[in-house]
């Protein structure tokens, strides 16, 4: 194993820095099930540093020593499982067995051991110092964080994945691109188990760090090279009253609102994508004005790749509204969305509408998109931007319009009401049915290169360095058109992406 001064190779907590002197009381303390039981004897941030560790190419470990309660072991063991992390006796009298068993558990880690513990523990610092461990300790009576030549201080659990990033571009200096990202935990939880955010230096030479608000933001973006964001995450309120392209249009959270104002002071440092650049994919109108771009790519055999046609309405009960759906080329059913795209409440909240008296009574937020609902038998293609590279993947989507009326009720055919985040309009069994778990029976229907070519075009037009969109394939006429339907900056992936060839 590397010395201390290398690439941290391995990470082990020990249990004084993980449970609490006493039981803590939580929401849920009251609850009978082990994961609050388990939550009411942990340090608060203690869950937040396993989730970090559990996806980051690090092999992780907790250690107590053979003197715990055993009900504490037992929790540790739990958790241990939880997260998939080993758990190791370790005392002073026991270093030499449990270093060899590490080495077992850890075969060619290609690093140090980074061991945290409380400074409660000083008996057992020199020994493991001589095997060349690195002794992190959590001073909890508040001093400075610092560094010396064989151990390192720090004030929070929340501080260690900075910590690593630390020592890790130390060992290894400028051959590595240090990138600090910010998302909400559920997303960044799904990127993370695909392996996305490792902490550990990647054979390109990129590693990972998560960013808090938690923590002052200046000492964290001093360490990074690159900043990724979802902004959109963030977002408080969103004012249609003014441009998009304004910065003022959008009310970020405190946090958030910190991390442009060091942005806007530092210029070099590298953002992926500069805040202004996401607004176009905030406004539904917008991004259906930049779609009409489309329609001169085309490819062999007259197949053409567009928006759907769409008109934008500030009140449902507006007059006029029937000569309009009929000047944008509009024919029912139709399918409507508010202008917002996401980062607010109700952004997803959509209708399908069969009839056009019943816009009068839609609850969709206003302002909307009525936009035109193309059969495309139930299958849908996520497509993912990643600077020059493009992927794919296929989903099940809504039934056609057939299939729609017969769900809505065939006498009073009323509009279907839904979240596209939570729950499409479904019918099982419906032989239009895509498969959403391969790409094998469908990529025949979809025009790689004709998609290709739009991808590029709107990685032009967007300036994004990453971003979505989702396209269907209609099976109205004889040589099927292809129509982007969203368009977004990145998100969570629902599926395994698959590179387009």
């Amino acid at each position: 194993m590397a010395g201390v001064g290398g690439v941290v190779g391995g990470v082990i907590l020990d249990e004084s820095v993980l449970l609490a002197s006493q039981q803590l009381q939580h929401p849920d303390s009251s609850s009978s099930s082990h994961s609050s039981s388990n939550c009411a004897f942990f340090q608060p941030d203690a869950h937040f540093l396993l989730r970090k560790l559990r996806h980051s190419n690090i092999p992780t470990g907790i250690s107590y020593g053979p003197g715990l309660e055993a009900h504490k072991v037992s929790i540790l063991k739990e958790v241990a499982t939880q997260y998939s992390i080993h758990c190791f006796i370790l005392d002073a009298s026991s270093i030499d067995d449990t270093t060899r068993e590490v080495e077992l558990a850890w075969r060619n880690i290609g690093g140090c051991i980074l061991y945290l513990v409380s400074n409660k523990k000083r008996d057992i610092y020199p020994k493991l110092s001589k095997c060349g461990w690195l002794i992190t300790i959590l001073n909890v009576e508040g001093s400075s964080a610092c560094e010396n030549s064989s151990m390192v201080y720090i004030n929070k659990l929340q501080e260690l994945p900075l910590t690593i990033c630390h020592i890790n571009r130390k060992a290894i200096g400028n051959s590595v691109v240090t990138v600090g990202y910010i998302m909400k935990p559920s997303r960044e939880e799904d990127f993370a188990k695909r392996g996305a955010f490792p902490m550990y230096p990647t054979q390109d030479g990129l590693m990972f760090v998560p960013l808090t608000f938690e923590l002052p933001l200046s000492p964290q973006l001093q360490e990074v090279d690159v900043v990724l964001h979802k902004a959109t995450d963030e977002i408080i309120s969103i004012d249609l009253n003014s441009s998009l392209q304004s910065s003022n249009t959008i009310t970020y959270s405190r946090g958030m609102q910190e991390l442009q104002r060091y942005m806007e002071h530092h210029l070099d440092l590298c953002v992926i994508d500069p805040l202004n650049y996401i607004y176009p994919v905030l406004d539904r109108l917008k991004i259906q004005q930049i779609l009409l771009g489309l329609e001169d790519l085309k490819t062999r055999g007259c197949r053409a790749i567009r928006g759907p046609n769409f008109l934008k309405v500030d009140d449902f009960n507006q007059a006029g509204l029937i000569q309009s759906l009929s000047e944008t080329k509009l024919a029912l059913p139709s399918i409507v969305k508010p202008q917002v795209a996401c980062g607010v409440a109700d952004s997803h909240s959509m209708a399908i509408v069969f009839r056009v008296e019943d816009f009068k009574e839609l609850t969709v937020p206003l302002p909307a998109i009525i936009q035109e609902y193309v059969d495309h038998s139930s299958t849908l293609y996520k497509f993912y931007v990643l600077g020059e590279k493009v992927y794919h993947a296929v989903k099940n989507s809504t039934p056609n319009a057939d299939t729609l009326m017969k769900l809505s009720g065939s006498n009073e055919l009323k509009p279907l009401v839904f979240d596209s985040l939570k729950s499409l309009p479904t019918a099982k069994g419906n032989p239009n049915s895509g498969d959403g778990n391969s790409s094998k029976d469908t990529d025949h229907c979809i025009d790689l290169e004709l998609v290709t070519s739009a991808a590029n075009w709107l990685m032009r037009k967007l300036e994004l360095t990453i971003f979505g969109f989702d396209v269907v394939v209609s099976n109205q006429v004889q040589f099927a058109q292809l129509y982007i339907i969203a368009t977004h900056n990145f998100t969570k992936l629902s599926c395994k992406p698959m590179l387009m060839r």
